[in-house]
């Protein structure tokens, strides 16, 4: 039986709000921190900052760091394991405590990433380095823009703990595809992409971390989209094929032609 059933008073409401509420701050300074952390700005400890240890061991390390993250983010995504988590929390903090865990599997992440500082490539020409960072940046600004699309507290459980405090009744899911969502089906993944690759000196550790995370956004991709098609159906269907999946379709787009 969902618990939704059984829990639904004002108290148990309001405890939700502030439950959700502090796993999006939790979120928020996580995913600032990340930002400083590849960007090698302004925290503690970045990438490639430390005591540099065996380059085996470091490796062995971050990958199982990475698979951590891969299989977390994967299983909690999948409707499967949303359905038997609801058995137990409220449906309306199901995508919180999914971003909460995401956020202390990012914390670990952090706090035992070992740095692997061999050079693999320096970008040298000034302007060119200026370009590149402005690139990284702008990485940035697409991850932003497309949860702002598509309802950024949505997206990291807000919104749904707001409407079940004002016991609203659960908002239906609209397919909609403003702005980059016309040309890219994941303009969120293509924002990690270029983040994680667009840098002037890549470090070993670096380009370990940018295949790993590369790998799973494309390997959650693939399962995020047969969930969409689950959703929606022929309407995605056609979505995917005259739009590309996390890089545009030359010639192609929603309101396009394709040539």
């Amino acid at each position: 039986m969902n618990i939704d059933t059984t829990t639904n008073g004002l108290t148990v409401r309001l405890a939700g709000l502030i439950y959700s509420a502090c796993c999006y701050l939790i979120f928020l300074l996580t995913f600032l921190y990340l930002i400083g952390f590849i960007g090698r700005v302004v925290v503690p400890k970045n990438i490639d900052n430390g005591i540099v240890i065996n380059g085996w061991w470091a490796a062995l390390i971050n990958l199982s760091l990475l698979l951590l993250f891969a299989l977390q983010h994967t299983v909690m995504a999948r409707q499967g394991f949303k359905s038997w988590l609801t058995r137990y929390i409220p449906t309306a903090v199901e995508r919180s405590t999914y971003v909460l865990l995401s956020s202390l599997v990012l914390m670990l992440m952090f706090w035992l990433w070992q740095p692997m500082p061999a050079p693999v490539w320096t970008v040298e020409a000034s302007l060119l380095r200026v370009i590149v960072s402005a690139i990284f940046w702008l990485g940035w600004g697409l991850v932003l823009v497309a949860t702002l699309l598509i309802s950024h507290f949505e997206l990291f459980g807000l919104r749904q703990a707001i409407d079940r405090y004002r016991n609203a009744a659960p908002r239906a899911h609209a397919f909609k595809t403003p702005g980059p969502y016309k040309r890219v089906r994941h303009p969120l993944y293509l924002g990690f992409l270029i983040v994680f690759w667009a840098t002037p000196d890549m470090s070993a550790g670096r380009l370990l971390f940018a295949l790993g995370m590369s790998a799973y956004l494309f390997i959650g991709a693939h399962f995020e989209e047969r969930d969409l098609v689950a959703l929606f159906g022929q309407q995605y269907r056609c979505y995917q094929k005259s739009v590309g999946m996390v890089l545009p379709k030359f010639g192609s787009g929603i309101g396009g032609k394709k040539r």
